[in-house]
């Protein structure tokens, strides 16, 4: 829900957008004023393809490609994580288990107990997940660990694909 004074502004940036458009609507562009011109000497080549085309051409190069934050050959998607030093034993053991089972791109491991090793918290990205569902891939996780989900608490699982 929007508040009055909101609205009131949104529609005034709305009237004046409009206003802006049907002022340039009103002054003739270079491209309907050739295509008047030339409309009688060959109606057939101006089509809505032929104009879509004039339209592309005026687009700037900003908008008409995409640019992308990072390279793609930055980061493989192959490549194991390398093992954080600050794992404590519970954790390196449950790090140990899941790289050796799922081959991931990513992988964080944290103690989310408060230090006794009752609760991990575990992200884990891996080719391994695709196709499959949620549930799926939580199970395949907790499968993964086994006995040692048995001994917590619990565990907090996060999947994804890359």
């Amino acid at each position: 829900m929007i508040c009055r004074a909101c609205l009131h502004a949104s529609r005034a940036g709305l009237r004046s957008e409009a206003s802006q458009r049907l002022a340039s609507l009103q002054q003739p562009s270079r491209a309907l004023s050739s295509l008047a011109s030339t409309r009688s000497a060959a109606p057939a080549a101006y089509s809505t393809s032929a104009l879509l085309q004039q339209r592309a051409l005026q687009t700037p190069a900003r908008l008409a490609s995409r640019t992308y934050s990072t390279a793609a050959s930055e980061q493989p998607a192959s490549a194991v994580p390398e093992k954080p030093e600050d794992l404590d034993e519970g954790e390196a053991q449950v790090w140990d288990i899941l790289i050796r089972e799922f081959a991931p791109t990513n992988l964080v491991v944290r103690d989310i107990s408060g230090g006794c090793g009752s609760m991990y918290g575990v992200d884990i990205c891996s080719e391994k997940f695709r196709g499959l569902n949620m549930l799926k891939q939580q199970r395949l996780v907790n499968a993964a660990l086994g006995e040692l989900v048995k001994q917590w608490h619990g565990v907090q699982i996060k999947t994804s694909v890359p």
